[in-house]
């Protein structure tokens, strides 16, 4: 079985379109979250959200390219360019038929499919424009980097909810572990941070309602959570087998070392009270690590910010981990960058390499009053130094999706 490593980063995040501004706000505990200024919120329950910011789509593609592309496709592209700069592969010395994409998102393109909506009502079918379906559908991410790229190998757009980073990573890690692909661009996108998403999320009752507090709204764990702050954006890892990436002499930020999925079979879109699908998807991806819950020195949560999704997360890891549960520090990403759905856990997966790397855990800020049922270690308001070698990435998604990756401080 070939080692598999991450040799190449890529984000586009609220807090900023690059790792390293990504990671340098996220250490600094600032939040990514503002009012909604992209449509009128008039009558709406939730109107704040982590939105995109000096994004030129025009800029970075050209705008006969940028309009014949969807928001998370655009997305997608930017921060698969960064993973392949920052890795340093030059596809025309790899045998690109070996070259894969992994990248999936939750909703797709639904911005283009309300504007053609829009467009049929308005002024017919024949003013459709014939680039809707291309545009919309959910794979078309890891299509147009593949496309772009010229990568000849598996081309997969996982769909498992908020679980698509992760799930990417996972399916990406099996295949290259197996021999099937030498490099693999994998992760998340997304850009449902529309007027229909918007209304959905908050009439389920879903979203918090914190609109004149943005900054403190996403806040994990504490007791006064009221729901998930929606945010958009992408994160894409350049992965390789370690005998590739040694041929070529790369950086190798970090490597995976354990994948596990599992389902809640449960609920449309409540996790499992008692946490079974996340302690059961956390267990596996430690046994195919083959590592010990005492083994692990961090763990990147889920958590979402909603009542029922923190504590059941919380009890599985519990269950889990037993007495270490105390002992291990626990961040969860989102207090800052919202809920980055289908991108959310490729995004985290980049801040928990980074953290191996430069022994800094992020914080979880807006920790202001102790969830009595909530009680781990959550690193709260202020970062952490620490010496990390072992952390664990968690993500769940709508219908139970679950899925937990094991990374590891590189080591020859």
């Amino acid at each position: 079985m070939e080692r598999v490593v991450i040799t190449g980063m890529g984000v586009v995040s609220p807090l900023g379109n690059t790792v390293d501004q990504f990671w340098r706000r996220l250490v600094q505990g600032e939040s990514g979250i503002s009012s909604i200024d992209t449509f009128d919120t008039t009558g709406y329950k939730t109107k704040i959200a982590g939105l995109i910011r000096d994004f030129d789509a025009d800029t970075l593609f050209g705008r006969k390219e940028a309009r014949r592309m969807d928001r998370f496709t655009q997305f997608a592209l930017s921060a698969a360019e960064q993973a392949l700069d920052d890795s340093g592969i030059k596809l025309d010395l790899v045998d690109r038929e070996r070259v894969g994409v992994y990248v999936g998102s939750g909703i797709g393109g639904i911005q283009t499919l309300l504007d053609q909506a829009a467009v049929l009502r308005e002024r017919g079918s024949e003013r459709v424009s014939p680039l809707l379906v291309p545009m919309m559908i959910g794979n078309m991410a890891a299509a147009m980097i593949s496309i772009k790229y010229g990568a000849l190998g598996p081309t997969l757009a996982p769909v498992t909810a908020c679980s698509i980073g992760n799930t990417a990573i996972g399916e990406a890690w099996r295949l290259i572990r197996s021999g099937g692909a030498d490099v693999i661009f994998a992760g998340g996108t997304e850009a449902a941070i529309t007027e229909i998403s918007i209304a959905s999320f908050g009439n389920a009752t879903a979203m918090s309602t914190r609109n004149d507090q943005p900054t403190r709204a996403s806040r994990p764990f504490d007791t006064g959570r009221d729901g998930f702050v929606m945010s958009e954006g992408a994160g894409i890892i350049m992965m390789e087998s370690l005998s590739h990436a040694q041929k070529r002499n790369a950086r190798i930020y970090a490597e995976v070392i354990g994948y596990g999925a599992s389902s809640d079979a449960y609920h449309i879109v409540a996790t499992h009270p008692e946490g079974i699908g996340a302690y059961q998807a956390m267990k596996l991806a430690l046994l195919e690590a083959n590592i010990r819950p005492s083994d692990v020195d961090v763990i990147s949560a889920h958590a979402t910010s909603t009542g029922i999704g923190d504590i059941s997360e919380t009890m599985a890891i519990k269950k889990l981990f037993q007495d270490d549960a105390y002992r291990i520090p626990v961040t969860a990403n989102k207090s800052m960058i919202g809920h980055m759905l289908g991108a959310a856990g490729a995004v985290e997966a980049i801040a928990l390499v980074k953290s191996l790397r430069d022994g800094i855990i992020p914080p979880t800020i807006n920790q202001e009053q102790s969830d009595p049922v909530c009680d781990l270690d959550y690193v709260p308001n202020i970062a952490r130094e620490a010496d990390l070698n072992i952390g664990i990435s968690s993500s769940f998604g709508f219908g139970g999706h679950n899925a937990v990756i094991v990374l590891r401080k590189f080591m020859e």
